[in-house]
């Protein structure tokens, strides 16, 4: 295990005014999530979205071009350092709410970023450990996707039985 500044694994960008793009297919990510679509990109490579301002335990990761708001920042990761599927789950379980730098709305500034001790095993890990981790949460969003699509006439077996015995 190595530790690194977060600096040293990745650049963090600001987001742009996202009322100029026009519509498309794009992903425009606001701190909350997708806002909309756009018809062009931001930045196109693998990027750990993070919260600028709002809900700052809300990171996102992005493998497909996208678009971010300024509200949330991007990231250029240095992949000869750190997988960024793996950067991404390890920042998820951090507690970075405690680095709030907002006397009002919640916020976060590059060096609050930029600061954090990030402790890594070698590259050869992070990317066995992220192929599982990214196996099991594309199992999870299939069966989400299921289970969003039964009809609402199925109940569940506990409300079935229920009606059967009343």
């Amino acid at each position: 295990m190595r530790e690194y500044l977060l600096k040293v694994l990745l650049k963090i960008k600001n987001g742009k005014d996202h009322k100029r793009v026009g519509d498309g297919d794009i992903p425009i990510y606001g701190s909350g999530g997708i806002m909309r679509y756009g018809n062009h990109s931001l930045y196109e490579k693998e990027s750990v979205l993070l919260p600028r301002k709002g809900t700052l335990n809300n990171i996102q990761f992005s493998d497909k071009p996208f678009w971010t708001v300024d509200t949330l920042y991007y990231t250029e990761i240095n992949t000869t350092l750190v997988e960024p599927y793996f950067l991404y789950n390890y920042l998820k379980i951090l507690n970075l709410e405690k680095l709030n730098t907002g006397t009002g709305v919640p916020s976060m500034t590059f060096d609050s970023y930029y600061n954090l001790k990030i402790l890594l095993p070698d590259l050869e890990t992070q990317k066995k450990i992220a192929d599982i981790i990214k196996n099991i949460d594309n199992k999870i969003a299939v069966n989400t996707s299921i289970n969003d699509n039964l009809p609402n006439s199925y109940l569940p077996i506990h409300q079935y039985w229920q009606k059967k015995v009343a």
